[in-house]
């Protein structure tokens, strides 16, 4: 036998890592849905184990829509080795251990509870349900199927930008000390023109609520997390402001469709927009306002909280900075702060790029395809739980409840404490 040749050695080392790779347990993903939130995701698990050691190997089984010919050639875009027209034919697949379920909230509940029972793991886009009763029946087949080893979780990704992770330690270790305030507000305005079609997002019965459930169960989801706490109350106010819209004729891409040209129009059954003040168990305030008709907003969250030892404050269009306000330090030399949230000892982004290089939107699917991947692997129940999506629904029931009755203070029913998952600012993010 001959020496080994200096190429030899750079090919062994180059494919270990491959090697490694291929001999991780493979997670099958199945998803069902393929508009904007399927693409998202699809982001999400195409790119996680590209950036991140993970103790499971993801593997885009199969993509489930309506549309042969569409779900096709979105499978053949991003990546999906196989697809389906019909969600149960996904869910009994072999190759599917995990169903990601993106389609609207009406399907939530079927498409959920038939994946559990099936022995399949679930992530399911917010808000879990489009009723508090059909978010009650997912918990009550959630838990049992974690009895089984399997597990479900919903996908509030805005929990995981790097920034609201850290935010969320921060909060956790007393740097606000006592919780004051919190007010944040979710504003967009792709509703302004009263010639948008009448698309799936504006009738209850397949959305549940407009900018209520759109925008707002993000919102309170993002306001309980970093609080640590849930919203017991609410008093509300809801409006549509434009009841009659013309019929899609059936061509949507994103926020975006067209009308039928016979000038056909149909009735708005959903609010578009909702302001709501609310209580936090601590007797911390609350306002919350959620939009799409902030007339030149397109996708501005903005969160701030205060407490008696400091303030914090997000903005996602600016979401790889952090805002804070030391009210421990001399006033001569106190003052709102920029935090740069781009260091590897920050969440997540050891995994990533150098100091001062930002992530984006795209990057929150990857880290909680992450987050979930390595709670399945540990076999423990990943967070937010669908039990943390119950609560959300909980309010979204509460403010719809109270705006019907004029306002009137309307209690939040707590029976569960919010799973929050304090990050810890380590190499690896959560």
């Amino acid at each position: 036998m001959g020496q080994p040749h200096q190429g030899d050695e750079v090919e062994a080392a180059a494919g270990a890592p491959a090697e490694a790779e291929a001999a991780k347990p493979p997670l099958g993903v199945g998803m069902i849905g393929y508009a904007f939130m399927g693409a998202a995701h699809s982001q999400g698990w195409r790119t996680v184990g590209h950036v991140f050691d993970l103790p499971r190997r993801p593997i885009l089984a199969a993509v489930c829509g309506r549309d042969g010919e569409a779900v096709r050639a979105m499978a053949d875009r991003q990546g999906w080795a196989a697809a389906e027209t019909d969600w149960r034919a996904l869910i009994a697949r072999d190759d599917v251990d995990l169903v990601d379920i993106c389609s609207p909230g009406d399907t939530h509940a079927e498409i959920a509870i038939a994946a559990l029972e099936a022995g399949k793991h679930v992530l399911c886009e917010k808000p879990l349900a489009n009723t508090v009763a059909e978010a009650e029946a997912m918990v009550e087949a959630a838990e049992a199927a974690e009895q089984r080893g399997q597990l479900a979780m919903v996908g509030f990704n805005y929990r995981r930008v790097p920034a609201t992770s850290l935010a969320r330690s921060m909060v956790a270790e007393g740097r606000l000390g006592a919780l004051r305030h919190v007010r944040v507000t979710y504003l967009q305005d792709w509703l302004v023109d009263p010639e948008f079609p009448l698309t799936w997002r504006l009738r209850k019965e397949v959305a549940g609520s407009g900018a209520l459930g759109d925008l707002g169960a993000h919102i309170i989801d993002l306001a309980q997390y970093l609080a640590g706490q849930p919203v017991v109350g609410v008093s509300a106010l809801t409006e549509t402001f434009v009841r009659e819209r013309p019929l899609p004729d059936g061509t949507t891409s994103g926020l975006s469709a067209a009308s039928e040209t016979d000038g056909g129009v149909g009735t708005v059954t959903v609010d578009d927009a909702a302001l709501f003040t609310g209580r936090f168990a601590s007797g911390a305030l609350a306002s919350f306002e959620a939009t799409r008709f902030a007339t030149g907003r397109k996708n501005a969250l903005h969160i701030e909280l205060n407490g008696e030892r400091g303030s914090l404050a997000f903005d996602l269009e600016r979401l790889n900075e952090l805002s804070y306000y030391d009210h421990t330090e001399p006033g001569a030399h106190a003052g709102f702060r920029r935090i740069l949230v781009t260091e590897p000892d920050h969440p997540y982004l050891d995994a990533w790029w150098p100091p001062g290089h930002g992530l984006g939107y795209e990057h929150t699917f990857v880290h909680q395809a992450r987050d979930l991947v390595q709670a399945i692997a540990a076999g423990r129940r990943p967070v937010p739980s669908f039990a943390d999506g119950l609560q959300v629904q909980r309010v979204l029931a509460a403010v719809e409840e109270s705006a019907e009755k004029n306002s009137v203070y309307t209690p939040v029913a707590v029976h569960t404490p919010i799973a929050v998952h304090t990050p810890v600012a380590v190499r690896g993010g959560l």
